[in-house]
């Protein structure tokens, strides 16, 4: 079971529109939504059912309506301090979903069924999630509440999401409290007198989770003690962690568990049997914890640290587990999240010499922030077990490095395709080679001549084909020079949008256009010229931001010299990615206005006469040379929109970018396109699957092409379109006419 309080995906509110209900619906993938009024308190639900039986009982429904009178009123809820087991047992009468009320009735959390995890702040911990990294200071502070404060500030900027400290009551935890004990080994002596001079006072300690709280981190603390826990608890601690010394104290374990907070709780210089013990203890209480692989040796040599056990403990326990590392350096915690750890602790310092234990098996700034950044690194590059599908990057390499069959002679028609009619060749642009047994005996559907690609459909016994199409705006379809004339013959096109390579830039438009045409253009600037110069309108390098105004200025030339061959179009729009980009990881924000405004001093260098230079929208992160970099710029619509209300320049609006830029910073397509609807003049319309997958056949992503039809009909109804379908040329348009046949659906 796992409690969550970001109930966001789960809430409406009463006056909202049945519509936005079911948004929300679709979106948390539980089928049900928790109806509330104007102050929060929780009034109904409303399922996919309530809607169908709606929907069959309306003569004339409107999405439009108040959700509230179709609501379920008759919830089941539980109180959110209510026993773990009372609401283990709610789901057993089949509920997948518990709303979790308070006093006031007012929905602030939500239980989920089958989902294992713990809630803290804004944190959801589960068995997915990203690693909770805790920064350790505990008594590093070394009674300093300044440097407490320096620390959590140091933590925060070190990529933590909790700083964890230590609460003891001196006078009822050791024996002879905090003065000497003369009887005492040399090791506990020890451990007294730092303890004794190196503790906050508990109102100290208080003002430290008060800042900690006030800088955006989740305060942690270890009570020692019952004293101590209830001093905390006094506070409002969020959750508590058990130190290893205490795993095997089922009074305080008890009185933790009895507090329904979260727990963390270490389980060094435990054994087995112990471990197990406890476990059980916590689960019979209804505790909600996570179980930390720990040694507590300082340091821990690395053959000691065992991480294989983590496998294991997560066996025998059932329950989430982490690491709670002493050994010295970053790279165990690493790896112990490469083997399901989501959550990992780590001492925390300003200064390994200081006077203390912790000191040396702890980690300063640099090493516990390269420590977060490798972790992240480690999760992005996990991925999942399911099956391997090929990436963006790859299928670009993979264009240019592998090898396709090609026909060796003319083929007509009809004709039975025999082995001795085709070759293996590079690149890899065509049918893979593995499909050649697959090919032979197949009637070929088209003439082919001699070095003419065999592709998939050439397998099917169906293909699609070019017809004339019916939308709502100007659309057309991406072509080179070379393949101008045979794809405009076969579709009634509004337009054409030129892609132009750097080669093409020194070709002759002459040479390919036997006088005027009878529909318009467009035309896409390249963004890579000869030198391996990506063009970049923001580069700090004045020389190379001046090469790129440049190139701009030659595709702007060119442009002009097209417009005698397409009279129809007056001033023909050319889209440029700007520039913006970084190769190692995103540039700080405050980087930003400052290159937005050397665009626009670059772009006031260009003679735009007759012509209109709109600006791509752009992905998170886009591909360069079969490699992946890092965009900064004309990815926020907020960014974007205030750029060209500043400088009075319009975009094209690249459906494929901006979903992707929507998946990784977690926005809405419907708000991006409702920012910078205003702003497009010229639009891609294709498919996009997570952060950086633009390749997805078109109706198999993330864009609901529903809701972007509807939203470009109410903010860009006149904008023009194509399908920028990655590798649709290919077979005679193939691409294009498959995603112009899914399109038509959407936009008459």
């Amino acid at each position: 079971m796992l409690i969550s309080k970001k109930i966001s995906e789960f809430l409406v509110f009463e006056t909202e529109s049945i519509f936005h209900a079911l948004e929300k619906i679709n979106n948390n993938k539980h089928r049900i939504v928790f109806v509330v009024n104007e102050g929060g308190k929780l009034v109904g639900a409303f399922s996919d059912g309530d809607f169908r039986r709606w929907l069959t009982s309306s003569p004339d429904f409107d999405l439009q309506q108040e959700v509230g009178p179709i609501a379920h009123g008759a919830v089941t809820s539980r109180g959110v301090d209510a026993p773990r087991n009372e609401i283990e047992e709610t789901f057993s009468r089949g509920i997948e979903l518990i709303p979790l009320v308070d006093d006031s009735q007012r929905l602030v959390a939500i239980a989920i069924q089958g989902e294992r995890g713990i809630t803290i702040g804004e944190h959801v911990i589960t068995e997915t999630s990203p690693a909770y990294v805790i920064a350790e200071i505990g008594n590093n502070h070394n009674g300093d509440i300044k440097l407490a404060k320096h620390l959590v500030d140091l933590a925060l900027d070190a990529g933590a999401n909790c700083v964890k400290f230590q609460m003891r009551d001196m006078d009822s935890l050791y024996k002879g409290g905090s003065g000497k004990d003369q009887s005492a080994d040399l090791g506990a002596q020890y451990t007294i007198d730092l303890l004794s001079r190196f503790q906050l006072s508990n109102a100290e300690l208080i003002e430290v989770f008060d800042y900690c709280k006030q800088v955006g981190l989740v305060p942690l603390c270890t009570p020692w003690d019952l004293k101590s826990l209830q001093v905390l608890e006094n506070y409002g601690m969020e959750a508590y962690k058990v130190a290893s010394a205490d795993f095997t104290n089922h009074q305080l374990l008890g009185a933790l568990a009895a507090t329904g907070k979260p727990l963390f709780c270490s389980t060094g210089m435990s054994t087995e049997a112990e471990i197990r013990q406890s476990v059980a203890f916590l689960k019979n209480k209804g505790a909600n914890f996570v179980i930390l692989h720990c040694n507590s040796t300082y340091p821990t040599p690395f053959k000691d640290v065992n991480l294989a056990y983590l496998k294991r403990l997560q066996e025998i326990t059932g329950s989430l587990v982490g690491y709670s590392g002493h050994e010295r350096g970053n790279s165990v915690p690493v790896a112990a999240v490469t083997l399901g750890a989501c959550v990992i602790e780590k001492h925390f310092t300003i200064d390994k010499s200081m006077e203390g234990n912790d000191h040396k098996v702890s980690l300063l700034p640099d090493e516990f922030r390269d420590m977060v950044r490798m972790i992240r690194e480690v999760e992005e590059a996990m991925g999942n077990d399911s099956e391997r599908s090929i990436t963006q990057g790859e299928l670009i390499n993979r264009e240019t490095l592998a090898k396709s069959l090609v026909a060796n002679r003319e083929v007509g028609r009809g004709e039975v395709i025999e082995r001795d009619m085709v070759d293996v060749k590079s690149p890899g642009q065509g049918l893979q080679p593995m499909y050649l047994e697959h090919l032979v005996g197949k009637h070929a559907k088209r003439d082919l001549q001699a070095g003419d690609y065999f592709y998939e459909s050439d397998l099917k016994d169906h293909t699609v084909e070019a017809r004339d199409y019916s939308f709502d705006r100007p659309f057309g379809i991406p072509v080179r020079y070379h393949d101008y004339a045979k794809l405009v013959s076969k579709s009634n096109l509004d337009f054409v949008e030129f892609h132009l390579s750097y080669q093409d830039m020194e070709l002759e438009p002459a040479d390919f256009f036997d006088g005027p045409q009878s529909i318009g253009f467009a035309i896409h600037s390249p963004e890579l010229f000869a030198g391996d110069l990506i063009m970049d309108l923001s580069s700090e390098d004045e020389t190379y931001r001046m090469h790129s105004v440049n190139e701009l200025q030659r595709v702007c030339d060119i442009t002009r010299k097209l417009k005698q061959f397409f009279p129809k179009t007056e001033k023909p729009v050319i889209v440029i990615n700007a520039g913006g980009f970084s190769t190692t990881s995103f540039l700080p924000k405050e980087n930003r206005p400052a290159m937005y405004e050397r665009i626009a001093e670059s772009l006031s260098q260009v003679d735009q006469s007759g012509v209109e230079v709109i600006i791509q929208t752009m992905p998170p992160f886009p591909w360069h040379f079969g490699g992946q970099s890092y965009h900064n710029l004309f990815v926020d619509p907020n960014e974007i929109r205030a750029f060209c209300d500043r400088y009075g320049y319009r975009i094209c609006y690249d459906i494929s970018h901006s979903m992707m830029a929507c998946n990784y910073y977690k926005w809405k397509l419907t708000d991006f396109t409702r920012l910078v609807g205003a702003n497009i003049a010229h639009m891609h319309v294709v498919d996009a699957l997570g952060v950086d997958g633009e390749g997805v056949q078109i109706g198999k992503g993330d864009v609901d092409f529903t809701e972007l039809a509807r939203d470009l009909s109410q903010h860009a109804p006149d904008a023009q379109f194509i399908p920028e379908v990655w590798q649709g040329h290919k077979n005679q348009g193939e691409g294009f006419w498959f995603a112009l046949d899914f399109l038509e659906a959407y936009f008459q």
